[in-house]
Formats: C-alpha cells, sequence, structure tokens
C-alpha cells in the first residue's frame, strides 16, 4: 500500500513538472505575442490552420496557440488566464481531467485547448449540464473565439434541425450532454443524410465531468414511443397495498429499499385479485404491479425522491435537487406513483432507440474534462473513459477553515444546533451557505428560520429559475441561502469587502451525502482564490448513511451518558461515515459498470445497423447488389430448412419450397414441384435465384435509375428501422426479467449476451426476409417518399422532440388481412392501411 501511495505521488509530481516546463514555454512568448497588432493575432489563427493542413499536429503548436489564446483573452475579456490555468489547459488539451477547485476559472482555462482544438476544422465540443451554462459560456466566451476569428455555435433543445445543424457546423459548439446525446440517437433515426445535424465526433471538453459522467450515467438516454395499455391495474393495485400493514403484510429493507409481501400478504393479495396463486405464470403482469405499487407506497416518498406539480408526478435529481422534467421512471413505477398520488396515469413507453452516456461519449476521437472534484472516481474514469485525474495547483493558498463533523443523537438536536450556528453568524454578518441533501430538509430549515425572522433565499427542485443569481449573490454580506448540495454549479460565488471581513462565507451540511465527491463540492464554494471561509457538517444518529450502516449502538451509548442535545467531534464516527461513503460509491460504481456491460451488448448490435442505415441513406446507387445478397440468405435458409443436402431425397418438402417462393418472392406458379424435382440443394437455389434475377430486372425497367434507387431504399429503411424498434423494445424487456435468472445459479449477464445475440441474429434474418418480400412483392409506384418509423419523444430532463408519423409507403400485393400492416405499426393490416385499400 505504501508503495502504491508512493508511486501515485511521484506520478503527480512529475505531471507538475511536464506541466510547468510547457508553461514556461508558453509564458515565454508573452511579450513577442503581446507585441502583435489585433489583425497579426487574428492573422495567426489562418497561419496555424494552414500549418495543420499541411500535415504539423496540434501539439507541435500547442506553445504558440496558447500563447495566442491567451493574449487574446486579455484583449477581448479583460483576463490574463494565470499559470496554473495554463497547466489545466496543457491536461485538457491531452485527453485527460484537469481538477481544479472552485474559483481557479476552470471556463478560462478551457479556452485555451478548445482554440487549440478548433483549428483542426473537425469541430469542439464544450458539455454543460444545464443550458443556463452552454449559453452563459457561449456568449462569455465567445468574445475571445470571434475576436480569434473562429465561429461559435449554441445547441439548444428548443432548435429545428436546420438551426441544430448550423449550431453543429461552427467550428466550437456549446451543448449540454443530454442534448448531444439525443441529437445522436435522432440522426440515426433520419430518412435523409441531409436530415442529419452532427458532425463525425470529434473533441469534447465536459465541464463538471464527474457530474455527466458518473452521477448520470447510471440513466441511460431513451427514445420512447407509446405502447398501448391499460391503466386500471396500476389503480388497483395502489387500492390493494394502501390497505395492507407493515410487518403483518409486507416487509421494507432501508438498505436495498426493496418492498416484499409476506404468507399473509400473499394469502390477501389472492383473496383481494380472485386468483389461486400470485405466483402463477399467467399473473406475472398482476405480480409485477402489484410489486410497483409496494415500491412506489413504502420506498419512494414525495419531495424526496418526486413532486407532484401541474397533474404530473416529476422526478427529483437525487444529485442534484433540480426537476428532470420528461424524464419517467421505468418499468411501470411512474405510473404506479402516479396511482398513488391520484394525478392522471400516462400510457407505458415503448423504447426506440437508446444509448448510455458511457457509450455516447466513447465514440469521441479524444474526450476531455474539468472539475473541482474527480480524484475520488479517479479509478472509474481509468478504467471506463481512459482518461487520468491531474490535480493542477491553487493560484493562492487555500485558508479556508475545514471543522470536524458535529454528530447528534437525533435530527431534531442537529437542525436546532445548524438553525442557532446560522442566527450567530447571521448576527455578525457573516453570510451562510446551508447544504441539504433532500428538499424537505431545506423546507424544514427555511420554516425554523422564519420563525426566527432571519432572511434567507431557499434553492431547489421547485424554483430552479432563478438558481444563478441566487448562488451568485450568497456571498454578500448577511446573505443566507439554502440549497441543495450541488444547485448552482458553474457559478462562482463572489465576496464582498465586509463578508471577507466577517470571515468569508460559511458553509454549513446538515448532512453526509452518499458521495464524498459532492460533500467536496458543497465545501469548495467556500474558500475560492485564496478567500478566507469555514466549512462545518453537522451530522445526526438518524441521518440516512448513518442509519444505514448501523449507527444504533453508538446512539444507544450516546443516550445512555445523556448526551441527546449535545454534539461530539469524534474521529472515529468521522472515519465511520467516510467508510461508508467508500461503500456506496463502490456500489454505485458498479451499478453504472453493469449498466455499461449491458449497454455494451447492445452497442454492438447498434453499430451494425446504425452503419447499415448510413450507408443506405447515403447511397447513390449500388443498393442492388446489398438486397441481391439479403434475398440469396432467405432462398438459401428456405432451401436448406426444407431440402437439405444431409437428408435423403424422398423426405425434402419441395412443396414448402413453392408455397414459400410464391407467397413471398415471384407470382404464384413462377415455379412448380416439377421444376425443382431431380435437382440437387444447390441447384434448387441457383434455378429460383435466377427466377428472381428476370422479376428483378423486370422491375427495374419499370423506373428511372434514380426512382428505382428510391425505392429500394424506401423498403430498406422501413424493414430495418420497424424490426430494430421492435428488437430495442425486446432486448429492453429481456433486461428487465434477466436477472431472475441469478436464482437459478445462471449469470444474469453472460444469459443476456448470449440471448440478445441470438435474438439479433432472428432480426437479421427477419429483415432479410421482409426485405426480399417487399422488393419482390410490392407494387412499385413513383413520387415515393422515406417516412421515419420510429414516432417518439425523448424520455431527458430537457424535454425531447416528437418525431415524425408513420405513413405507408409500399402496399404489398399478397398482405393478408390478418397480416401485419408493412407500415411497421405493429397492427393487424386490416385494423390499419387495410381500412383504405
Amino acid at each position: 500500500m505504501a508503495g502504491m501511495l508512493k508511486k501515485i505521488f511521484e506520478s503527480g509530481k512529475r505531471d507538475i513538472k511536464y506541466l510547468e516546463k510547457k508553461a514556461d514555454q508558453i509564458e515565454a512568448l508573452a511579450d513577442e505575442t503581446a507585441a502583435l497588432s489585433d489583425d497579426d493575432l487574428r492573422a495567426k489563427t489562418v497561419e496555424f490552420k494552414e500549418r495543420v493542413q499541411a500535415g504539423e499536429t496540434l501539439d507541435d503548436i500547442l506553445v504558440e496557440a496558447f500563447a495566442v489564446a491567451r493574449e487574446g483573452a486579455k484583449r477581448a475579456l479583460g483576463m490574463f488566464p494565470f499559470r496554473v490555468q495554463l497547466m489545466g489547459g496543457i491536461v485538457i488539451h491531452e485527453g485527460n481531467i484537469a481538477e481544479m477547485k472552485t474559483g481557479e476559472g476552470k471556463t478560462l482555462t478551457a479556452t485555451l485547448p478548445v482554440y487549440l482544438n478548433a483549428l483542426s476544422g473537425e469541430g469542439v465540443h464544450v458539455v454543460t449540464v444545464n443550458e443556463y451554462l452552454s449559453q452563459r459560456d457561449s456568449e462569455e466566451m465567445g468574445v475571445l473565439y470571434n475576436f480569434l476569428g473562429l465561429s461559435v455555435g449554441l445547441n439548444l433543445n428548443a432548435l429545428s434541425s436546420e438551426e441544430k445543424r448550423e449550431q453543429y457546423a461552427c467550428d466550437i459548439t456549446y451543448s449540454t450532454n443530454n442534448e448531444l446525446g439525443f441529437d445522436y440517437l435522432r440522426d440515426n433515426m433520419v430518412v435523409y443524410k441531409e436530415q442529419m445535424v452532427q458532425r463525425p465526433l470529434s473533441f469534447a471538453i465536459i465541464d463538471e465531468v464527474d457530474s455527466i459522467l458518473i452521477d448520470e450515467a447510471r440513466t441511460p438516454l431513451i427514445i420512447s414511443g407509446e405502447a398501448e395499455k391499460s391503466n386500471v391495474l396500476y389503480v388497483r393495485a395502489n387500492t390493494f397495498v394502501t390497505t395492507l400493514t407493515e410487518e403483518t403484510d409486507y416487509t421494507v429493507d432501508i438498505k436495498t429499499k426493496s418492498v416484499n409481501l409476506t404468507e399473509e400478504g400473499m394469502a390477501r393479495g389472492e383473496k383481494y385479485f380472485d386468483v389461486e396463486n400470485l405466483y402463477d405464470l399467467e399473473n406475472t403482469v398482476l405480480l409485477h404491479h402489484i410489486a410497483q405499487a409496494l415500491k412506489a407506497n413504502y420506498t419512494m416518498a414525495l419531495d424526496v425522491d418526486y413532486v407532484v406539480q401541474d397533474d404530473e408526478v416529476l422526478i427529483v435529481d437525487q444529485f442534484t435537487g433540480r426537476i428532470m422534467k420528461g424524464r419517467r421512471f421505468s418499468e411501470g413505477l411512474h405510473q404506479a406513483l402516479e396511482a398513488k398520488e391520484g394525478v392522471t396515469i400516462q400510457n407505458e413507453s415503448k423504447t426506440m432507440a437508446t444509448i448510455t452516456f458511457q457509450n455516447y461519449f466513447r465514440m469521441y476521437k479524444k474526450l476531455a474534462g474539468m472539475t473541482g472534484t474527480a480524484k475520488t472516481e479517479e479509478e472509474e474514469f481509468r478504467d471506463i473513459y481512459n482518461m487520468r485525474v491531474i490535480e493542477i495547483p491553487t493560484n493562492r493558498p487555500i485558508v479556508r477553515d475545514d471543522r470536524p463533523d458535529l454528530i447528534y443523537t437525533t435530527i431534531d438536536a442537529k437542525f436546532n444546533a445548524v438553525v442557532e450556528d446560522i442566527a450567530e453568524r447571521h448576527a455578525k454578518g457573516q453570510p451562510v451557505l446551508v447544504g441539504t441533501v433532500a428538499i424537505e430538509t431545506s423546507e424544514l430549515i427555511a420554516s425554523k428560520l422564519k420563525r426566527k425572522g432571519i432572511r434567507h433565499d431557499v434553492l431547489n427542485a421547485k424554483q430552479h429559475e432563478r438558481e444563478a443569481d441566487i448562488i451568485m449573490n450568497a456571498g454578500k454580506h448577511g446573505a443566507v441561502t439554502i440549497a441543495t448540495n450541488m444547485a448552482g454549479r458553474g457559478t462562482d460565488i463572489k465576496l464582498d469587502e465586509e463578508t471577507v471581513a466577517a470571515g468569508g462565507l460559511a458553509v454549513i451540511g446538515t448532512e453526509r451525502h452518499e458521495s464524498r465527491r459532492i460533500d467536496n463540492q458543497l465545501r469548495g464554494r467556500s474558500g475560492r482564490q485564496g478567500d478566507p471561509g469555514v466549512t462545518q457538517f453537522y451530522l445526526s444518529m438518524e441521518d440516512e448513511l448513518m442509519r444505514r450502516f448501523g449507527s444504533d449502538n453508538m446512539k444507544s451509548m450516546m443516550e445512555r451518558f445523556g448526551m441527546d442535545e449535545e454534539a461530539i467531534q469524534s474521529k472515529m464516527v468521522s472515519r465511520a461515515v467516510e467508510s461508508a461513503q467508500k461503500r456506496v460509491e463502490g456500489n454505485n460504481f458498479d451499478s453504472r459498470k453493469q449498466v455499461l456491460q449491458y449497454d455494451d451488448v447492445l452497442r454492438q448490435q447498434r453499430e451494425v445497423i446504425y452503419k447499415q442505415r448510413y450507408d443506405v441513406i447515403t447511397a447513390e446507387n449500388g443498393l442492388r447488389e446489398i438486397i441481391e445478397k439479403m434475398i440469396e440468405r432467405t432462398v438459401h435458409y428456405v432451401v436448406t430448412s426444407n431440402a437439405s443436402s444431409h437428408e435423403a431425397e424422398e423426405e425434402w418438402n419441395l412443396q414448402g419450397i413453392v408455397d414459400f417462393v410464391d407467397a413471398n418472392l415471384l407470382h404464384e406458379g413462377a415455379i412448380t414441384v416439377q421444376d425443382l424435382q431431380g435437382r440437387t440443394s444447390e441447384d434448387i437455389e441457383a434455378f429460383i435465384l435466377g427466377k428472381i434475377k428476370e422479376a428483378y430486372d423486370e422491375k427495374e425497367q419499370l423506373l428511372s435509375e434514380e426512382e428505382f434507387n428510391e425505392f429500394q431504399k424506401v423498403v430498406l429503411l422501413r424493414v430495418v428501422d420497424t424490426k430494430w424498434v421492435d428488437h430495442i423494445d425486446a432486448m429492453d424487456h429481456l433486461r428487465d426479467g434477466i436477472h431472475l435468472r441469478a436464482y437459478g445459479q445462471i449469470d444474469p449477464l453472460r444469459e443476456y449476451q448470449s440471448e440478445g445475440f441470438e435474438m439479433f441474429e432472428a432480426m437479421v434474418s427477419s429483415i432479410d426476409e421482409d426485405v426480399a418480400r417487399y422488393i419482390m412483392k410490392a407494387e412499385i409506384r413513383q413520387n415515393l417518399e422515406r417516412e421515419q418509423v420510429a414516432k417518439g419523444e425523448a424520455v431527458n430532463p430537457d424535454e425531447g422532440k416528437p418525431e415524425a408519423k408513420r405513413k405507408p409507403v409500399v402496399k404489398g400485393e399478397e398482405i393478408g388481412r390478418n397480416d401485419l400492416c408493412p407500415c411497421g405499426s405493429g397492427k393487424k393490416y386490416k385494423n390499419c392501411h387495410g381500412k383504405e385499400a
């Protein structure tokens, strides 16, 4: 262990030495660059671009480009990057994470590698946690980029496809992580190349990288459409579970947040729903609804996990305390919550496209980030993203006073002490920022302060529009601000002179977060750029983190010594808390790793399908070759299934081959059993393919080359998209139920991989067959239009956009009234476009 620590320490020293050497070289050019006129400085951008085009690497021009960007910042923004900011910029350019403390100027630091990498012409994406920060940074830093002759784009959720395309075409584009991911998914659902908005992914710099790549990595991005299901069962299940009694009918496990029915509870369920056995296979759906109703009622708390506004259940992000508009809990849990709260129950959704942030951001040629708190998650950054975390020294020494935790027996005693501390500091004019984990905590403290007549601002998920303003003013003399731990991230708290004299900003934490990193983020709000400040965490033995990791013994000991209202400062307890946090962080890492492992199965399949789609929508010609291969595979499968060379000829089912060809590939009577008799299996294949080629040639003559190419594209895209959407949804359901395999001593992930592969193979075979059928049997019409199959909405905090409606493209001659409609709706033909026929 000691050897490892020494190695890490030595490695850190080496990094700093290397960065300082580079910073020296950049600073050595300061006078020379300062002597250039504005026009000469701008001309440097053109010169750099030409040198890169001529073969020089970005590393070759780093020192000169950083010197130019630094001088540009001085002239355009009135800010001259410090030496430590130069060092941070080099770390980011090299595809790593610069850990820079709050207030060290990360936004300005990023301008240096952004400028350098934009010179390649491939586009740089600067990623922020919300649209407010994207807009603010693109406007403020855009002044510098425009001054140096580069274009700046801002990708917002409200933009149209045409506007988005313009923003992505800029040298530098600011965007949120959600919008980037959804644009990628939407790009792979379009039917014309011109509808795509993103360029190939080159370089992304992620601000607050831990928030985006760690905190949000457990939730994949999903584009979904509605599935038709009854909502009555949600209401009945909710009514049933509210009649149950804890311990008698059900048990709750606090640590795992799971609820289970007892034998008595099961018996009551069977009687209530009039079924013989709840665990019969035919009652799977009913049992699922009861499980979700139990979870909604007994593990999910209003104003902690979700809020109710305007007849809607809205999720509260456990990390930021913000409302996540547009996002819904999956597997019917959201509907169960809607039934619990008596609001309108919305339909369940069907997954149409999905990707995790891990797999999206790993597609960039180069990825980098910056944050004030990443070191505790270094292993994950290295394992998943191949990025190192390098700590950049502060510009000035930190003088903040981080005090040891104060621990109380009860929550009431703790909150009384918190309010007293706030009142004392407020009386002497010292501004206080109170960090809370849950919305209800912030409201409780606010009500206590109100009774004491102390003016304060509350910043929680219920009104985050004013977030940046409130946070910016939190350093003013006498200000009291109550906020969720992560609120206002990316916004600096600046102190006025009176505040500095009063001891700087006081940060009070009302409990420990399950992640040390988020506690550090809260601490880092105080003491920026050498400012004075103090931080103090208040804990109680009744806090959730303490309860989850066994504080009962310590609590009874404190009560025995009559310490109900007194605080203790114990290194032992603080170590126990940190140990509990490490365990939770480890569990969360495992959880994110599992999400990634499962998405990796889908990633390989997604890459195959998305490449195939891209090849189709960009093909000028040559589609017939692709389609003929599909027809060959279909014919081969039918022939070998009915006339295998490994079986005796008298066992062959030649009539089966004729029936299939009649129904799917050629007009009736084109081939007969007599035509196939006396031929080998290979000859039968060749004979049928010969007939198909003739029919294909005839079809091709009916339209111009351009129109026939378009007809082939319409068929290919229609079939591939319909099958892919169904496949994704099926994979989603497979994953939901795969964990039950663990009870049979089977590895769920391995099962998911093998079954997922089999399902993908079956889908590819089904695509071949459908394409063959539609190409050979569909009636060819002119003026064909490609239409998107997937009609869905992005399930995300920034609210996605609905996709275009389905329209029929081709009408087959041989579609039975009970067959699935070729439009891809999933309905029977007679209930869909058969009505129009």
